[in-house]
């Protein structure tokens, strides 16, 4: 499959120093934040039997936009009235405290560590209804944190006080911390950047996935523009996304 021809340069790693682009906030007109909302509209409608409480967003390798995707998504879920949490599980590479603007000082690491009480590191937002849980100082051991008895007692917890949770995980190919998060939340959707991922490993995050019975809802595929998708969806969407396909559509 050309759409996931692979290219030498990837996504570049702006995101570690400024923060990911919340497009949906700064320019909730666009035609951008509209494709963001229909991320959002697909997620619901792909659970309709089922109440969908916590979505992990990831990726098969680095700076693959994921970040930029489930950050967007969370904003489009809060306009609807939802109180959201946003959790940064990226605990090598964080990105939310620099989106958002708020200190990283505590954060996910610190909770699971026993360092700090959750309530402490739920931090509001300037979007309404949009909170963060940003991933707090690297830690020497984040598979075994984000493996712990105490970070299931965290995402009952945030369930019950959120109506839904967003999780901005590692890449599934790099280490195992995705797969951890993924067998414990109710849906997991795959970030594929055209062009960019390699066909092979997105197979192999897929299969890594479903090794842990992750229950992946699909696949977004992300800086799509006219020339590479033969004019589907008619434009050049500033180099992120593109579509939403079920896992059983593609392959």
């Amino acid at each position: 499959m050309a759409l996931f021809r692979r290219k030498h340069k990837k996504i570049d790693n702006e995101s570690l120093k400024y923060g990911v682009g919340l497009i949906t906030y700064s320019d909730p007109t666009s035609s951008i934040a509209e494709q963001f909302r229909t991320i959002r509209t697909n997620i619901q409608f792909s659970t309709i039997d089922k109440q969908l409480n916590t979505v992990l967003f990831t990726s098969s390798e680095p700076s693959e936009g994921k970040s930029t995707v489930s950050n967007n998504v969370a904003v489009t879920w809060a306009d609807q009235g939802k109180k959201v949490i946003l959790i940064d599980a990226d605990l090598r590479r964080p990105t939310v405290h620099r989106t958002f603007g708020v200190s990283n000082t505590t954060g996910l690491s610190t909770v699971l560590s026993g360092n700090t009480n959750l309530d402490e590191v739920i931090k509001e937002t300037v979007i309404p209804n949009l909170f963060v849980i940003t991933s707090g100082p690297v830690p020497p051991n984040p598979s075994e944190l984000l493996n712990s008895s105490r970070m299931d007692t965290i995402l009952k917890e945030l369930i019950e006080q959120s109506d839904l949770l967003i999780i901005d995980a590692p890449p599934v190919n790099t280490v195992t911390d995705a797969q951890v998060l993924a067998a414990r939340v109710d849906g997991t959707i795959l970030v594929v950047p055209q062009g960019i991922a390699d066909k092979g490993g997105v197979k192999h995050a897929k299969q890594l996935l479903e090794a842990v019975h992750a229950n992946i809802l699909g696949a977004i595929m992300n800086r799509v523009t006219a020339e590479k998708s033969n004019g589907y969806y008619g434009g050049y969407y500033g180099g992120y996304y593109g579509g939403y396909y079920g896992t059983e559509d593609k392959k």
